[in-house]
């Protein structure tokens, strides 16, 4: 049997805030979450907006805030994924596409950013074939940031997250701001990488683009996954075994968003 990439098993996530005082409460938005990623196969993960999806791309890429204990275990390629190596595989064997466009640094132009400050000609010439993917002028090369506009600066985050060509991508929401011509567009090359081998994650919350670009779905709902449902029973409606999976597939546009019976 195959062994995935990437294997999370009864992931806990918890947050201390403290109140007025020493009073204090403890959040738990992330509830005995056990999901596997599969080289060749691009996963997508749906579920509503606010629900804690992002957490779990910050919580395999290791970059959860101060305040936040984790709980379980995250393997990858067979080994448990700690600091130490994720240090290592940070931006090489994965890569996050980020949801917001902040993650680019505002000082530096666009071409250093993708390149990773290599400057030899094979990298620059890397990085101009994949700016040319994604629709945009090698002269971006030499933008800021602040000289782009929302969907450039989309762009040019898929461009420096492949640019090493990683086992594991995690796309967080990477379609906001962009026309559905050019969302296809970034779906369909994460799925190019995936049929090169690579496990993709896509965090979404458009499930038609999740129904036609995903090989499975996973849903979230409250913290955790609910079920995993194949794409063509979403087409169908058919096996779905969760209420909220169910009503998710009744408020399709094609269903003319009916969310009740």
């Amino acid at each position: 049997m195959e062994k995935p990439i990437l294997k999370i098993q009864n992931l806990n996530l918890y947050f201390t805030q403290y109140a007025r005082g020493l009073r204090r409460r403890e959040l738990h938005p992330l509830r005995d979450l056990s999901c596997k990623l599969f080289s060749g196969e691009l996963t997508a993960v749906v579920g509503a907006s606010g629900s804690g999806k992002s957490l779990l791309a910050h919580a395999i890429l290791g970059i959860l805030p101060y305040n936040c204990r984790m709980e379980g275990k995250i393997s990858y390629q067979g080994e448990v994924l700690d600091e130490t190596r994720l240090a290592g595989l940070r931006g090489n064997g994965i890569s996050l596409i980020p949801q917001g466009v902040s993650y680019l640094d505002p000082l530096m132009r666009v071409g250093d950013q993708i390149c990773g400050g290599r400057k030899d000609e094979a990298t620059r010439a890397k990085c101009r074939q994949l700016l040319k993917r994604y629709g945009l002028d090698e002269s971006v090369e030499k933008c800021y940031p602040f000289e782009l506009s929302g969907g450039m600066a989309r762009r040019v985050l898929m461009a420096a997250a492949l640019m090493q060509e990683p086992r594991l991508i995690v796309a967080d929401e990477p379609t906001p701001g962009l026309e559905a011509m050019t969302a296809r567009h970034v779906i369909r090359h994460l799925k190019e990488m995936a049929q090169d081998g690579a496990a993709v994650l896509l965090i979404t919350h458009d499930l038609e683009l999740a129904i036609e670009m995903a090989d499975r779905i996973l849903v979230f709902y409250d913290g955790t996954i609910l079920e995993e449902v194949k794409p063509e029973n979403f087409r169908e409606g058919r096996n779905l075994k969760e209420p909220y999976t169910q009503a998710l597939y009744r408020a399709l546009p094609e269903h003319e968003f009916f969310g009740g019976e």
